[in-house]
């Protein structure tokens, strides 16, 4: 069962993109290269049994590595903030996880509903951390295919969306800046946009509960 894949080759290029100002195409692969981390951590984490992915994980020292330690880091403290929001995603949802496209207009509803009232890097872990727990609902229901849906949808969601916003801060690196020790009103700034960012994702839950009218 191969749920996660990546290649060196692909890797490296996501990271020799560091060094330079990014294009759209490699704003949203360095995206989805970094949710196949996120996912495998968590999943790793939640003890789900499933094949080991056959990826290359980024070189230790690299940029992207650094990036993904930083994004997980700030994953466990908002997951430690609220542990049952990012938790049983799908039983939340009240979705099926056998139909792609109903996994996917769920996920793309809630992502649209976190990044309502602006965009804040609290917002973006927040949506990785949904990916996350709605990738391990899958692979616990027998349905890990679908975990490349969901890297997929988060991919097209930050090309819609974040792009512009990532370009702006000069990329994925910027994150870096979230986690500086010496600094306590930066974290208590990250802190209130990752809380803020749970409010808006019970207005997705609500949002996706709501029947046709």
């Amino acid at each position: 069962m191969e749920v996660l894949r990546r290649s060196s080759v692909f890797a490296a290029e996501v990271m020799e993109v560091f060094d330079r100002s990014p294009t759209d195409k490699e704003l949203v692969s360095q995206a989805k290269a970094l949710c196949r981390d996120y996912i495998n951590s968590r999943l790793i984490r939640a003890g789900v049994s499933w094949s080991k992915p056959e990826y290359n994980a980024p070189v230790p020292g690299g940029k992207l590595a650094e990036v993904s330690t930083i994004l997980l880091r700030l994953g466990d403290e908002l997951e430690y903030i609220r542990p049952n929001v990012y938790r049983n995603i799908a039983r939340q949802l009240n979705i099926s996880l056998h139909s792609e496209s109903v996994v996917t207009d769920a996920f793309l509803a809630v992502a649209a509903q976190i990044f309502t009232a602006g965009i804040t890097w609290g917002k973006v872990v927040s949506l990785y951390a949904v990916a996350a727990g709605l990738a391990v609902d899958c692979v616990r229901h027998a349905q890990p295919a679908m975990v490349h849906t969901i890297v997929d949808c988060l991919g097209e969601f930050v090309r819609k969306t974040l792009v512009t916003w990532l370009k702006r801060r000069g990329g994925w690196a910027d994150i870096t800046k979230c986690v500086v020790n010496t600094d306590p009103s930066l974290r208590s700034h990250w802190l209130v946009a990752a809380l803020c960012s749970f409010g808006h994702f019970l207005k997705a839950i609500f949002f996706v509960l709501l029947p046709e009218r």
